[in-house]
Protein backbone atom coordinates (compact mmCIF):
# COMPACT_ATOMS: atom_id res chain seq x y z
CA UNK A 1 0.00 0.00 0.00
CA UNK A 2 1.31 3.59 -1.05
CA UNK A 3 2.01 5.79 2.04
CA UNK A 4 -0.35 8.21 2.71
CA UNK A 5 -0.18 12.14 2.10
CA UNK A 6 -1.15 14.49 4.29
CA UNK A 7 -3.77 16.83 3.27
CA UNK A 8 -2.24 19.62 5.20
CA UNK A 9 -0.01 22.06 3.43
CA UNK A 10 2.09 22.71 6.38
CA UNK A 11 2.49 19.06 6.51
CA UNK A 12 3.41 18.44 2.80
CA UNK A 13 5.96 21.54 2.77
CA UNK A 14 7.66 20.21 5.92
CA UNK A 15 8.31 16.84 4.10
CA UNK A 16 9.58 18.54 1.00
CA UNK A 17 12.31 20.40 3.33
CA UNK A 18 10.68 23.89 2.29
CA UNK A 19 9.60 25.83 5.04
CA UNK A 20 7.62 28.99 4.81
CA UNK A 21 7.56 32.07 7.24
CA UNK A 22 3.64 32.67 7.97
CA UNK A 23 2.40 36.01 6.58
CA UNK A 24 3.08 39.51 8.59
CA UNK A 25 2.15 40.13 11.92
CA UNK A 26 -0.32 42.96 12.48
CA UNK A 27 0.73 45.68 14.72
CA UNK A 28 0.58 44.76 18.89
CA UNK A 29 -0.87 48.55 18.83
CA UNK A 30 -2.86 49.38 16.20
CA UNK A 31 -4.68 52.82 15.55
CA UNK A 32 -7.55 52.26 17.78
CA UNK A 33 -5.94 50.82 20.49
CA UNK A 34 -3.86 53.72 20.11
CA UNK A 35 -7.11 56.56 19.88
CA UNK A 36 -8.76 54.70 23.08
CA UNK A 37 -5.20 55.12 25.13
CA UNK A 38 -4.89 58.42 24.25
CA UNK A 39 -8.75 59.37 24.59
CA UNK A 40 -8.68 57.84 28.07
CA UNK A 41 -5.62 59.73 29.14
CA UNK A 42 -7.28 63.32 28.13
CA UNK A 43 -10.20 62.29 30.08
CA UNK A 44 -7.81 61.61 32.87
CA UNK A 45 -6.30 64.94 32.55
CA UNK A 46 -9.77 66.44 32.47
CA UNK A 47 -11.09 64.92 35.44
CA UNK A 48 -8.00 66.20 37.24
CA UNK A 49 -7.97 69.57 36.32
CA UNK A 50 -11.87 69.67 37.08
CA UNK A 51 -11.06 68.36 40.80
CA UNK A 52 -8.06 70.72 41.54
CA UNK A 53 -10.49 73.61 40.25
CA UNK A 54 -13.50 72.66 42.74
CA UNK A 55 -11.21 72.16 45.92
CA UNK A 56 -12.64 73.91 48.57
CA UNK A 57 -9.65 75.38 51.40
CA UNK A 58 -11.08 75.78 54.55
CA UNK A 59 -9.79 75.34 58.21
CA UNK A 60 -11.02 71.12 57.59
CA UNK A 61 -9.39 70.74 53.96
CA UNK A 62 -5.47 72.37 54.10
CA UNK A 63 -4.84 72.27 50.25
CA UNK A 64 -2.11 74.32 49.85
CA UNK A 65 0.66 76.59 51.78
CA UNK A 66 -1.26 79.66 50.26
CA UNK A 67 -3.87 78.66 52.38
CA UNK A 68 -1.82 79.17 55.65
CA UNK A 69 0.07 81.96 54.39
CA UNK A 70 -3.22 83.79 54.45
CA UNK A 71 -4.36 82.39 57.78
CA UNK A 72 -1.39 84.17 59.46
CA UNK A 73 -1.86 86.63 61.84
CA UNK A 74 -1.01 89.40 59.85
CA UNK A 75 -0.52 87.70 56.84
CA UNK A 76 1.57 90.30 54.90
CA UNK A 77 3.90 91.31 58.04
CA UNK A 78 4.61 87.41 58.25
CA UNK A 79 5.05 87.16 54.32
CA UNK A 80 7.52 90.19 54.86
CA UNK A 81 9.51 89.51 57.98
CA UNK A 82 9.46 85.51 58.24
CA UNK A 83 7.22 82.50 57.28
CA UNK A 84 3.32 81.36 57.84
CA UNK A 85 3.57 78.49 59.91
CA UNK A 86 1.05 76.02 61.98
CA UNK A 87 1.35 76.13 65.78
CA UNK A 88 0.66 73.30 67.93
CA UNK A 89 -0.19 73.74 71.08
CA UNK A 90 0.15 70.68 73.58
CA UNK A 91 0.37 69.79 77.22
CA UNK A 92 2.51 67.19 78.47
CA UNK A 93 2.06 65.15 82.20
CA UNK A 94 4.51 62.71 83.25
CA UNK A 95 3.79 61.23 86.66
CA UNK A 96 6.68 59.08 88.14
CA UNK A 97 5.03 56.81 90.82
CA UNK A 98 4.09 54.86 88.38
CA UNK A 99 5.53 56.15 85.49
CA UNK A 100 3.45 57.31 82.89
CA UNK A 101 3.60 60.48 80.01
CA UNK A 102 0.04 61.89 79.46
CA UNK A 103 -0.25 63.96 76.39
CA UNK A 104 -3.57 66.56 75.91
CA UNK A 105 -5.04 66.77 72.42
CA UNK A 106 -2.89 69.43 70.61
CA UNK A 107 -4.65 72.57 69.58
CA UNK A 108 -3.72 74.24 66.07
CA UNK A 109 -4.10 78.07 65.43
CA UNK A 110 -2.24 80.07 62.48
CA UNK A 111 1.42 81.48 63.63
CA UNK A 112 4.17 83.23 62.18
CA UNK A 113 8.02 82.56 62.75
CA UNK A 114 10.29 85.72 62.33
CA UNK A 115 13.25 85.25 60.45
CA UNK A 116 15.94 86.20 62.68
CA UNK A 117 17.40 89.40 61.09
CA UNK A 118 13.71 90.50 61.37
CA UNK A 119 13.06 90.20 64.97
CA UNK A 120 14.04 93.80 65.95
CA UNK A 121 10.74 95.03 64.78
CA UNK A 122 8.91 93.01 67.65
CA UNK A 123 11.11 95.45 70.22
CA UNK A 124 10.41 98.15 68.49
CA UNK A 125 7.01 97.80 68.57
CA UNK A 126 7.16 97.51 72.05
CA UNK A 127 5.69 93.74 71.73
CA UNK A 128 9.51 92.18 73.22
CA UNK A 129 11.50 93.85 76.02
CA UNK A 130 15.03 94.20 75.48
CA UNK A 131 16.13 91.47 77.98
CA UNK A 132 13.10 89.17 76.31
CA UNK A 133 15.39 89.84 72.66
CA UNK A 134 19.14 89.82 74.45
CA UNK A 135 17.67 86.17 75.98
CA UNK A 136 16.60 85.11 72.65
CA UNK A 137 19.66 86.08 70.88
CA UNK A 138 22.32 85.20 72.64
CA UNK A 139 20.83 81.31 72.20
CA UNK A 140 20.33 82.26 68.55
CA UNK A 141 17.09 81.89 68.50
CA UNK A 142 13.67 83.87 67.25
CA UNK A 143 10.27 84.62 67.42
CA UNK A 144 7.32 83.08 66.75
CA UNK A 145 4.03 84.42 67.30
CA UNK A 146 0.31 83.58 66.97
CA UNK A 147 -2.53 86.42 67.41
CA UNK A 148 -2.40 89.63 65.84
CA UNK A 149 0.36 92.04 66.54
CA UNK A 150 -2.31 94.83 66.97
CA UNK A 151 -3.91 92.74 69.93
CA UNK A 152 -3.07 90.87 72.16
CA UNK A 153 -0.55 88.34 70.65
CA UNK A 154 1.49 85.35 72.18
CA UNK A 155 4.81 85.33 71.18
CA UNK A 156 7.23 82.62 72.02
CA UNK A 157 11.42 82.45 72.18
CA UNK A 158 11.69 79.64 69.05
CA UNK A 159 14.52 77.41 68.74
CA UNK A 160 14.96 75.84 64.89
CA UNK A 161 15.75 72.27 65.46
CA UNK A 162 18.01 70.66 62.68
CA UNK A 163 18.44 67.66 64.50
CA UNK A 164 16.57 65.19 62.20
CA UNK A 165 16.79 67.45 59.22
CA UNK A 166 14.11 67.41 56.36
CA UNK A 167 13.30 63.93 54.91
CA UNK A 168 11.82 65.29 51.99
CA UNK A 169 14.13 67.71 50.44
CA UNK A 170 16.73 64.52 50.72
CA UNK A 171 15.37 62.81 47.90
CA UNK A 172 17.07 62.08 44.85
CA UNK A 173 16.81 64.27 41.97
CA UNK A 174 14.95 67.00 44.12
CA UNK A 175 16.96 69.72 44.24
CA UNK A 176 17.51 71.53 47.80
CA UNK A 177 16.02 74.72 48.77
CA UNK A 178 18.21 78.04 48.51
CA UNK A 179 20.05 78.24 52.16
CA UNK A 180 18.41 81.46 52.51
CA UNK A 181 15.19 80.14 53.00
CA UNK A 182 16.12 76.90 55.53
CA UNK A 183 17.41 79.26 58.08
CA UNK A 184 15.31 82.17 60.34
Amino acid sequence: MPPRRSSNPRNQQAAKGETRSPGPKPPAVNSTTLAIVGAVFVLGIGIGVAFSKTTTLSPENVASTEFIDKSAPNPEFCIQYGASAISFDTRVFVTFNPFNVFVSQSTMQPGCVMRINNIAILEQRKLVTSEQMRDCRQRMNTFGYTGNLDGSPQISCLYQSNVDKNKFLNQPGVGAPPPETTNF
